[in-house]
């Protein structure tokens, strides 16, 4: 800070700013002192102390009197700007800790997005209003992983364990079903549940992201008949409720969204667990706040080695079309 061609150092004290400010607003050290509890002597030095970091004379000092020189004058309105803005920062701060104010950042996969993210947002913002929750779609999980081991999120609400994640922390959530979710017309004629090779036969609407990938881990994907690929879920979802074809879904999420769909268990049955990365360390009160919301372990677990995840498809090995 300058005033006058003088420049004063940045380095000050701030305890020192805060009894300057105190022996102009009182009138004198003395009084100062008294409104501070501490002695007059020491504030006296304090003053003195004041002087030297900055280089200038502040007090013209006629007995027991205290004028503001030129120097002191000038000080005095950035003096007392510096103590504002450490007051707003304190009160922040103390907000941030408290939930009432910051942001938590949290990258999720599409379905988890869907179902059950949104029931966990609202019961957070009910606790928490004053603190904003920014969600990305990365895509797929290895995405996921990527935006929390970047810090571009400190959550990350994905498929476990997540891929290539050795340095990141894990919370579970619990496990999700998933189900073959079908036109009417088209599940009539197929058992419940549905042998996985039968699916090679039906015409599947897959996202290209989420379900893509959960479809290309367990299922010979050159077998399959793919009618439809879209990077839009809520597209997916019309073109299934129109009949165009089937696709794979939690089977919580079918069941609040696809109305009228019919949903078929596959056999063996296909599950997935499903929860929160990390990195290791301390999280933000917000964030800790979220995974008490989600009613995860406070435990966290070191994230084990997955099978390698597929990235979404560009174009993929010949298969049969509908």
């Amino acid at each position: 800070m300058s005033s006058g061609g003088r420049s004063y150092s940045a380095g000050v004290d701030l305890r020192l700013v805060e009894y300057f400010v105190a022996v102009i607003d009182h009138g004198s050290v003395t009084r100062a002192a008294q409104a501070l509890y501490i002695a007059q002597p020491s504030l006296s030095q304090a003053i003195r102390s004041l002087e030297r970091q900055l280089g200038v004379q502040l007090f013209h000092r006629t007995g027991r009197q205290l004028v503001l020189t030129p120097d002191g004058e000038a000080f005095a309105t950035p003096a007392r700007r510096i103590l504002r803005d450490v007051e707003r920062a304190r009160k922040a701060a103390h907000d941030v800790r408290a939930l009432e104010s910051g942001q938590l950042d949290i990258a999720a996969l599409a379905t988890l997005a869907a179902h059950p993210l949104p029931e966990l947002a609202g019961e957070f913002h009910r606790r928490h209003p004053g603190v904003l929750l920014n969600v990305s779609d990365p895509g797929v999980s290895a995405r996921v992983v990527d935006e929390v081991r970047r810090g571009n999120a400190e959550l990350g609400l994905t498929k476990l364990p997540p891929q290539h994640s050795s340095s990141l922390l894990t919370r579970e959530l619990g496990t999700q079903e998933i189900v073959l979710v079908l036109p009417p017309a088209m599940a009539e004629q197929l058992p419940d549940p549905v042998p996985l090779e039968a699916v090679a036969g039906i015409p599947l609407v897959l996202e290209l992201t989420d379900t893509r990938t959960l479809v290309d881990d367990v299922l010979d994907t050159s077998a399959l008949t793919v009618a439809v690929e879209s990077a839009n879920r809520q597209a997916i979802w019309d073109l299934v409720a129109h009949g165009a074809g089937a696709t794979f879904l939690p089977r919580a999420l079918a069941e609040r969204e696809l109305h009228g769909a019919v949903l078929r268990s596959i056999t063996p049955e296909l599950r997935r667990s499903v929860g929160f990365v990390h990195r290791p360390g301390p999280l933000s009160p917000a964030a800790e706040a979220f995974l008490s919301v989600a009613g995860v372990s406070p435990a966290p677990s070191a994230a084990a080695p997955a099978p390698p995840e597929k990235a979404p498809p560009g174009r993929r090995a010949p298969r049969r079309r509908g």
